[in-house]
């Protein structure tokens, strides 16, 4: 039977890191892997994380099965991360799910469920892996202006305007703050319209926070997110511990939903827990778990905080500093935005070819669409690297 198999499309990030690993030159750049990286390339076990699987290891008694919707301490800690007291939290339910991934995945796979002739609105760009699962899940796709490619701001017109097409039922998935590939985000105001479209249109919003702490702060980044809850019946929330608390191979996300009311809430988290059966039965504990005992030891969840507060500031500084360095080395004002981007990416504005001509001749590697991860770049060589690009440009 396998010789009926096709071989896939390549994944073109996974396809760089191949590309990266065979490059001998010892000047190589590697921009295209969404990991943070600390001032020495590295990326760390957050300090919490080591005191928390400590703790773990140390009182962990059993192995054993934890529960189809996972560790529900956990997921409370998630529900109060992202929403705070926006929602009444009878109307909240929620699994753990494995990474922000299977959040998105299991989220996608409830919308069938629940509505298979809605289409799902995602924005032009967006991460790719939102498209490829709904593709691979035969639902339908809509897409939405976001990024304008002469200002690399969002195109809020664009946005509003593809969406006044989308009809009642259908789901809009927003990215919740840093904007992934991006990094333009819309206001709070803006988040305000989005939401009284919306409700004018039947419309039910979903949303992707992956970078939640990465953008302007932990509470900063989830207001627009929270100004929404409180005003929809219904919202979908796929939420990730891989950026905020390193934990990228552990697989930690959550999946949480938002109901008109408990009776509701209680039938989503029946069908939450089903499909975690079908897919995988239990989530994997150990990430959840290490998340669950920092958010309850207030000493361990303030030493968190100021870690990823220095997280933020650093991604913060190294993007002042590249667009100083493009402005001197560029002579023009072109890369300013990404001083005002949020997040771990900005998307450059360069063309394909230019992209390409700075992998052949500086061995600098970057997706495509001139997406960077602005957490690979290196302190020590921003004018180098700005002078690269204002070559090619």
């Amino acid at each position: 039977m396998f010789e009926n198999l096709k071989k896939p499309a390549p994944d073109k990030i996974i396809e760089m890191i191949g590309l990266f690993a065979a490059d001998d030159r010892a000047d190589k750049l590697d921009l295209g892997v969404g990991v943070y990286k600390d001032a020495d390339g590295k990326t760390p076990v957050m300090r919490a994380v080591k005191a928390a699987e400590k703790i773990l290891l140390e009182n962990q008694q059993s192995k054993s099965y934890v529960g189809l919707l996972g560790d529900l301490s956990y997921v409370d800690a998630m529900r109060d991360l992202v929403l705070g007291d926006a929602v009444a939290p009878g109307r909240v339910c929620g699994a753990q799910e494995p990474g922000g991934t299977g959040a998105i995945r299991q989220i996608f796979e409830l919308i069938k469920a629940a509505n298979a002739g809605a289409t799902v609105w995602i924005s032009d760009p967006s991460w790719p892996n939102h498209e490829a699962i709904l593709k691979y899940l035969g639902m339908n796709i809509g897409k939405y202006r976001y990024f304008d490619e002469a200002s690399c701001g969002v195109d809020f017109e664009g946005m509003k305007g593809d969406l006044s097409a989308a009809q009642a039922g259908d789901v809009v998935l927003l990215h919740g703050c840093c904007h992934n590939p991006t990094g333009a985000n819309i206001t709070l105001a803006q988040w305000g319209e989005i939401t009284d479209l919306v409700l004018a249109k039947g419309l039910v919003p979903m949303v992707d926070i992956a970078y939640q702490g990465f953008g302007d702060g932990l509470e900063e980044d989830t207001k627009g997110l929270r100004h929404m809850a409180t005003r929809v019946p219904e919202m979908l929330i796929a939420a990730s511990c891989s950026k905020n608390f390193g934990l990228y191979r552990d697989r930690v996300g959550a999946a949480l939903i938002i109901s008109k009311d408990g009776a509701e809430a209680a039938v989503s988290k029946a069908n939450l827990a089903g499909l975690n059966r079908l897919n995988f039965s239990f989530p994997p504990d150990h990430g959840a778990k290490v998340v669950s005992i920092i958010m309850n030891d207030p000493a361990l969840r303030a030493d968190w905080e100021a870690e990823l507060e220095e997280m933020r500031q650093s991604m913060l500084s190294l993007r002042q500093e590249l667009a100083d360095a493009l402005r001197r080395a560029s002579n023009s004002d072109r890369f300013d935005f990404i001083g005002e981007h949020r997040g771990m990416f900005s998307r450059l504005g360069l063309s394909p070819e230019q992209v390409l001509k700075l992998r052949k001749d500086y061995a600098i590697y970057m997706v495509g669409d001139s997406r960077i991860s602005i957490a690979g770049l290196p302190h020590a060589g921003l004018d180098k690297f700005a002078k690269a690009i204002a070559s090619v440009i």
